[in-house]
């Protein structure tokens, strides 16, 4: 019997967003919520599953692979011996001089072992998967952003199997790893006080000159983790300079997601008068994905999903842990065939999602009756994504297999840009 998942609405109102808090508040209610959670941080591998990973796999065993994991434990074992010495220079009667200088060696030897072993100094990567894009494609700009404690090595692998998966180039913006203690210090900092890192002012310069062009007709953000929270502030920096005909190119796509906040505001204060149309927002496509039992989830998107006004944007939840990008997110939610192409079916894009039919009936009725088409739907309307294989036939919802029960699939945008395609054709 099919798994099935229960379709809910989040309310939106006008609630003052509690993100714009005091930062050092807000700094201080992360750390209490990091320690909260901290018991958990084995789950962010598990499942390891060694025997069944692929060679794009974050723990696949490979010689690259276990430099970069044996790197991040022993900078994980060094990070936590310097935190702890930072009090005992503040109590203990050492001279300034020595204390700063230990400090200043230790970060110095930090940065060395990153650079030259984990990041390398290209910050912009590109997608070296051998996929056949269409003829549409070079309207297009896909850009990922990746999360903590990644290397040169695993965002590579991130962006080809996103590559291989959406049948597209993908441009890769590295966010450094400074060792995985040192990265979640700085998701603290990035969130408690909106503090911009180089690798946020970058990303921003090349996502802002993708919208400009005018060549380009779509632009398409995939984010992960620490990448959400980078984005989220990339999007605000958007909405307060570009135009809402240029914002609503972009659609953006989070995985695992970090970030406290995700603004997406409706383009316009009146209401439509248009019966079973939303009003619009600023950035036409939003969606979530997490893993229910993901920490990083727990202290980002799944902590403040439920806040009104907070997290915009459709939020899809798969039961089970992990939070590796190719491991845990894409592998099991866009799985790869051995071709390199995915699967049309697969246990998490194939739950039933219990919802209402003559909701969905309703609402698919109310958009064709206004605009003649099933294109754009808000986000906070219940009804698939529009495509030829989820008609209207009869005042019901077909699901292209003659059969009303709707799957996860069916609401998911992004599963129509597998395997080079798109929900606009």
């Amino acid at each position: 019997m099919a798994t099935r998942i229960r379709l809910t609405r989040r309310e939106s109102n006008n609630t003052p967003l509690p993100y714009t808090a005091s930062p050092l508040y807000l700094f201080w209610s992360d750390i209490c919520l990091a320690i909260q959670y901290a018991w958990a941080l084995p789950w962010i591998v598990l499942p390891l599953r060694l025997g069944r990973t692929s060679s794009l796999d974050e723990l696949h065993l490979s010689l690259q692979g276990a430099i970069s994991v044996i790197t991040q434990l022993f900078l994980a074992v060094f990070q936590l011996l310097f935190l702890l010495c930072l009090p005992i220079l503040a109590f203990v009667p050492i001279p300034v001089p020595w204390a700063l200088a230990f400090i200043a060696v230790s970060l110095t030897f930090n940065y060395t072992v990153t650079m030259l072993i984990l990041n390398g100094f290209q910050r912009v990567l590109e997608s070296k998967a051998p996929v056949i894009e269409q003829p549409w494609h070079q309207k297009e700009r896909w850009l990922y952003i990746n999360g903590v404690a990644n290397g040169h090595f695993w965002v590579q692998n991130n962006i080809d199997q996103l590559s291989y998966t959406f049948g597209r180039k993908i441009l890769g913006i590295h966010n450094r790893t400074g060792g995985i203690l040192f990265d979640l210090v700085e998701c603290l900092i990035q969130r408690g006080f909106s503090y911009a890192t180089g690798d946020i002012r970058r990303a921003y310069v090349l996502i802002k000159g993708a919208l400009l062009d005018s060549s380009v007709e779509k632009v398409v953000l995939v984010l992960h983790s620490q990448g959400g929270i980078e984005g989220g502030l990339i999007i605000d920096w958007l909405l307060d300079e570009l135009p809402q005909d240029l914002l609503h190119q972009l659609e953006v796509y989070t995985f695992g997601n970090a970030a406290n906040h995700f603004n997406n505001p409706l383009r316009s204060c009146r209401a439509s008068g248009l019966s079973g149309l939303s009003t619009r927002r600023s950035i036409s496509y939003i969606e979530h994905y997490a893993n229910s039992n993901d920490p990083v989830s727990w202290l980002g998107i799944l902590r403040f999903a439920s806040i009104p006004n907070r997290y915009l944007g459709r939020l899809f939840v798969r039961p089970g842990s992990g939070h590796l990008m190719n491991q845990h997110y894409l592998d099991n939610m866009f799985t790869l065939g051995p071709d390199k192409r995915v699967l049309d079916s697969n246990p998490f894009m194939d739950m039933t999602v219990d919802v209402p039919l003559a909701l969905i009936s309703q609402n698919v009725r109310g958009l064709s009756r206004a605009t003649g088409t099933l294109n754009e739907p808000a986000e906070e309307d219940l009804f698939p994504v529009p495509t030829p294989a989820t008609a209207l036939q009869n005042g019901k919802v077909q699901n292209g297999q003659g059969d009303e029960e709707l799957h996860v699939k069916d609401f998911s945008r992004l599963w129509q840009y597998r395997n080079g395609g798109s929900p606009d054709r």
